[in-house]
Formats: structure tokens, sequence, C-alpha cells
């Protein structure tokens, strides 16, 4: 990479994640184990999608990050602490969140909310959001066969630790300067129809670090099937 851009890096791990929900309150669970470097195959799974759609070969893989195990131990937690009247099937809901992560991957604690407005609202705690942390906790319950809401976001992480920022935990490697405290902004649109989820994420995320320039902006589209 270029003077001042974050080390190149990819991340290959599984998870298994557990889930308490009593209706009002979600704990989420999650252990991840595996493998950041060349082992991990971020290096051609870019640079194949790169061929594919024509754009040119990706340079700064040759100073990767170092293969390293990664552990990476999350906990989170939902609250449902408001929800409105439901007028003519419309409702509005408010959803704050606390959450810590552990691990040589990552090491952060973070707090924030969702704010959710729409038709037949599920009764679940809102889209997956973007940001480092959980995979699984994607669940949603269906209040009827077809629904949408709009949401609105933000969430604080102070970070000790994050490898791809910081570099290797235990050799030389190419690091920037993380900076302690992120934020995010995020906003979208989420439309259920059936047992089937689809929602877009835009997201403005603050500087990660010294050396970059801007803030992030970026989006994301994810797609839930309950079963």
């Amino acid at each position: 990479p270029s003077p001042g851009e974050r080390p190149y890096a990819g991340w290959l791990y599984g998870g298994v994640g557990f889930v308490s929900d009593t209706g009002r309150q979600q704990d989420y669970l999650e252990l991840q184990l595996g493998i950041v470097g060349p082992s991990a195959g971020g290096k051609f799974v870019q640079n194949e999608w790169h061929g594919l759609i024509g754009a040119d070969e990706a340079n700064g893989w040759d100073h990767q990050l170092k293969d390293e195990l990664g552990i990476l131990l999350a906990y989170e937690r939902k609250i449902h602490a408001w929800q409105s009247v439901n007028i003519a099937g419309f409702s509005a809901d408010l959803t704050p969140h606390y959450g810590v992560t552990l691990g040589n991957v990552m090491t952060a604690a973070a707090v924030g909310g969702t704010f959710r407005i729409g038709l037949d609202l599920p009764e679940d705690y809102g889209p997956p959001r973007i940001r480092p942390g959980l995979t699984g906790s994607t669940y949603f319950a269906p209040e009827g066969p077809r629904g949408w809401y709009l949401f609105a976001g933000v969430e604080g992480r102070a970070v000790a630790r994050n490898i791809f920022l910081d570099g290797n935990t235990f050799r030389d490697s190419m690091s920037v300067s993380k900076l302690p405290f992120v934020g995010d902004i995020q906003a979208g649109v989420a439309v259920t129809v059936g047992d089937v989820r689809v929602a877009y994420t835009q997201v403005i995320r603050s500087r990660e670090y010294r050396e970059q320039p801007d803030p992030d902006t970026f989006g994301s589209v994810s797609v839930s099937v309950r079963f």
C-alpha cells in the first residue's frame, strides 16, 4: 500500500454463536477462530474479482500482514427500550445496544442504538449492522407476510486493538497509528417478504487512524433467510 494506507490483510475464520432472547432483550455470544495473512486467501479473492470486473490488479498484497492465528470472543446485548402504538400497521421502536470484543484480532467496547419506523415492524432487533464484531446476530421474526421499515442508528467504539491497523501481534509488520475512538452513523431500509429479509445500509464511519485523510462512506446489501 501507499504510505499512510492501512496494511493489506485477509481474515479467514469460522464462528459459533449463542442467542438468548426474552422478547425485550437479546444477548449474543460468539467465538471466532481463524487466520490473518497470506493463508487467508485475501490476495487471491480480490485479484480474481478484479479480473472478473475488468479492474486493475491490486499491488499492495506483497506487503500484507504475516500469517497469524486469530481468536475473537464477542458479547452484545440489545434492549427494546421503547415501542410506539400500532396505527394502521405503522409503528416505531428504539433499540439501544452495548457490547465488548476481546482477542488478538480486535479488542474493543461499543455502545449505540437503532431507531426504526415502518409497516408491520417485525418483532426483532433490526437489520445486521456493519461493524467489527458479530456475524450471526441476524435473527428476525416477521410480523406479517410482508413489511418494510426505515432505520437509522449510531455506534461509538473504544478500540484497544485492531490487527488490521496495529499489524501483527508478535512479528514485525506494516501498521498505522490507530485512533482510540471510532464512530458510525448508519441509515437504510429493510423489506421483509415471508421468511426473507433484504436490507440496504449506508454508513459514514469516522477516521480510524491518524494518517487517514477522510471518514469512510460505504454501503452494504444483506439478505437473511429464516428457517
